[in-house]
């Protein structure tokens, strides 16, 4: 048998040869078992023997009207074809014909196939398909439609133009980004929730939609992926119900228990506003309430009111955190629900207090207020599989409510239980509070300068002398008068010299005063700073500047309480609280001799040192609130805000000239601002971090280059608003002198900024 033969008689399709007048000459083993014939009863017979009876008449007339290059077909030709089986059933057929001329002789091949199958899946296809659109068509209460995978409107029904507003003709093709409100299409969402749904197969959404007309109605949508059979993604479907009304009568039974439950302030009131209110919004079994113990690692039930007593509600239970379904929510802050308890690994202990209450499932929702975790809100069903989530997000606001509520009678409790101890302690707050009105001029409240004024409340009632040390501008004098107004010497006078404000031959009379004719120009007795001081306290500043011929007197004083006035002769009792400052190095000081040994370790009986402003940065902003509001009354200016860039960068700048440079600082910014928004000139401190020179290894040094650069900077102007000293945020004398000390003459100061 040759190749050709085996191919014919092997051919899956049954295959017929027929001559030129129809007589079938070559039909293979498919053909015969296709049809019901043997080989005999075909060959010699006119094809037609095959043709439905129906259809005979038709089929000889056009096979011998057409030429026979007519007679060639291909499968598929779209033309529907019946053939007739030998016990006369017909069935659908695809037929494929091809002319052929061998040894001289036409002869035509059919090849033909059953496509009964076929035609019987296109047929449930076509019904599917029907049944499916009118089903679509036929819902009312949920849009449905199909994306594409760029989110494009594909299909619409009926449904879906009642709820968005748009006609199939007006949506199809544009993004369904336009069913979104403006605020999460600013954040993304249409695309997240296209991603999810591809990434996860299906994702859920509840919020705000919009319409065609811009009114907003609450939904719920589901997006589902379609995939084909080898996952490629071919698009989406999309349902969406109108959930407005249910949001509505949610959103009126939330107000209605919210208003409830925070008129409660009472505990025992409470827990039973909260088993009503949660009645209403889920049926269940039991709930109850499991709140941190603090210090334990454990939660302690309190029941709702319930007229049941089990194990589960029992008043004062504990439960840990860790191994507990309250205690995941709890430390989680997100709501854990169990439909089967058995399926789940916690505490066996827990589990079998769950068991024992015959609970199926049951829900835990943290509580949260006051910025910190109360505990959890617990509901227990003796039903299977009974919270939804629907439930669960309801639960969650009402949950919510729960805990203002909880927090706000927790409060009220506090308070109750305080009462009385506060009616103990009345006199002690009443001194508190006097002490506070002495320190409103020193503003912070950071652990640094609360340490201060506690040392300061110690010294105060003494007359120890008092030597308060800190950097210019820190508030040395501030903490002086603080000191003399919580003393014995409060209802006497507070007297202050600046030393170094004073020329050095002029600080001996306005210190210890003069008589008639001590010198030139006196003409008549003159009272010092220590006379008028009596009996009151007498604060020398930058006490560093005192000469070295000077401090022998003024020990004098402090020993004997006495002293002479320049040019006389008769010893002036006196009783003086003395306080000094410096930002002066005194140690190192007396060890070059600059300074007497002996009056230091008088002035430092009990040392106060005062921190810079950089090292108590978080009284920068209630500093700056304190300047503004005092610079503005004073201007007769309104300003109601303080730019957070600014009171950043003002908190972040180092400020050399502390407390005083910030203030006058701040005074500018007030006279610069016009309008309600302080402006601040931060240009100015950004010029100076940037020009800023390294630091250099001693105090004196660097205050030596601060000076020198800002003298530089204002064309060595020292004083007037545009002067060194308004930059640096010290007093025109105490730069002065500062220079004076540190070597810087004014007229070789270009000498000095060069070199």
């Amino acid at each position: 048998m040759s190749i050709f033969q085996r191919i014919f008689e092997s051919a899956p399709d049954a295959i017929v040869v027929t001559d030129r007048e129809g007589r079938m000459v070559r039909v293979n083993a498919e053909a015969e078992k296709l049809f019901g014939y043997s080989q005999e009863e075909l060959l010699g017979r006119t094809v037609e023997l095959l043709v439905p009876e129906r259809l005979r008449a038709v089929h000889i007339e056009k096979r011998q009207s057409e030429p026979a290059r007519h007679y060639a077909r291909e499968f598929g030709s779209g033309m529907e074809l019946y053939a007739r089986r030998k016990d006369g059933s017909e069935f659908p057929a695809d037929i494929m014909l091809s002319p052929l001329e061998a040894e001289g002789e036409w002869l035509a091949v059919g090849v033909v196939r059953d496509v009964t199958a076929r035609k019987q899946a296109e047929e449930r296809l076509r019904s599917s398909e029907e049944n499916l659109r009118l089903l679509v068509e036929g819902i009312k209460d949920y849009a449905l439609f199909r994306l594409d995978v760029e989110g494009k409107v594909a299909s619409w029904n009926a449904a879906a133009e009642g709820i968005n507003g748009y006609g199939a003709d007006e949506i199809i093709g544009k993004p369904f980004s336009l069913f979104y409100v403006p605020e999460d299409i600013r954040v993304g969402k249409p695309a997240q929730h296209l991603q999810e749904a591809a990434t996860l197969g299906r994702v859920e959404d509840e919020g705000w939609r919009v319409r065609k007309d811009g009114s907003r109605f609450w939904a719920n949508g589901i997006i589902t992926a379609l995939k084909d059979e080898g996952g490629q993604l071919r698009g989406f479907a999309q349902v969406t119900r109108d959930f407005t009304e249910r949001k509505r009568a949610e959103e009126a039974l939330i107000l209605e228990i919210t208003n409830v439950l925070v008129s409660k302030l009472d505990i025992a009131g409470l827990l039973g506003a909260i088993s009503a209110s949660l009645t209403r919004v889920k049926p269940h079994d039991y709930a109850n309430l499991a709140l941190r113990e603090p210090g334990t690692g454990q939660l302690r039930l309190m029941p709702l009111a319930h007229p049941h007593e089990k194990d589960l509600i029992h008043q004062g239970v504990l439960v840990p955190i860790k191994g507990s379904p309250a205690g995941l929510a709890f430390s989680s802050g997100k709501p854990v629900v169990l439909n089967h308890p058995g399926t789940h690994r916690f505490s066996p202990e827990v589990m079998g207090r769950l068991v024992r209450a015959e609970v199926k499932s049951a829900c835990f929702l943290p509580l949260s207020g006051g910025g910190h975790a109360l505990g959890t809100l617990n509901v227990y069903s003796h039903n299977e599989a009974d919270f939804t989530q629907e439930d669960v997000e309801l639960l969650s606001r009402v949950a919510s409510q729960v805990a203002l509520a909880m927090d706000n009678a927790l409060a009220f409790r506090q308070i109750a239980e305080l009462k009385d101890k506060l009616a103990e302690q009345k006199h002690y707050l009443e001194e508190e509070l006097r002490t506070e009105a002495l320190f409103d001029d020193i503003i912070g409240e950071s652990i640094v300068l609360k340490k201060i004024l506690k040392q300061v409340e110690m010294v105060a009632g003494t007359d120890t002398t008092v030597l308060i040390l800190g950097e210019t501008g820190t508030g040395k004098e501030l903490i002086a008068r603080a000191i003399h107004k919580l003393s014995a010497r409060r209802e006497n006078a507070f007297v202050k010299l600046n030393c170094a404000a004073i020329p050095v031959g002029l600080l001996e009379s306005e210190l210890f005063g003069y008589e008639k004719g001590a010198f030139t120009g006196a003409s008549s007795q003159k009272k010092g700073r220590l006379d008028l001081a009596h009996r009151g306290t007498l604060f020398l500043d930058e006490v560093g500047e005192i000469p070295l011929e000077l401090q022998p007197k003024l020990l004098r004083v402090l020993q004997e309480q006495e002293f002479e006035r320049l040019g006389g002769t008769r010893t002036v009792p006196v009783d003086v609280r003395l306080i000094t400052a410096t930002n002066r190095n005194l140690p190192q000081m007396v060890a070059e001799g600059r300074f007497r040994d002996d009056l230091y370790y008088r002035f430092k009986v009990f040392p106060v040192t005062v921190p810079p402003l950089r090292d108590r940065r978080e009284d920068i902003p209630a500093l700056v609130r304190h300047f503004v509001t005092k610079h503005a009354a004073r201007m007769n200016k309104r300003i109601e805000t303080i730019p957070p860039e600014a009171m950043n960068v003002l908190g972040q700048w180092h400020w050399p000239g502390n407390v005083r440079e910030l203030g006058n600082f701040l005074e500018r910014a007030v006279i610069l601002t016009r309008g309600p928004i302080l402006q601040i000139p931060l240009a100015e401190l950004r010029l100076e971090a940037a020009t800023e020179a390294p630091r250099t290894t001693t105090l004196e040094a660097s205050e030596r280059d601060t000076i020198l650069r800002v003298l530089h900077e204002t064309r060595g102007v020292v004083g007037g608003p545009l002067g060194a000293a308004v930059r640096l945020g010290v007093k025109r004398t105490t730069l002065t002198a500062k220079m004076r000390r540190l070597g810087i003459r004014r007229g070789g100061l270009w000498q000095h900024i060069a070199t």
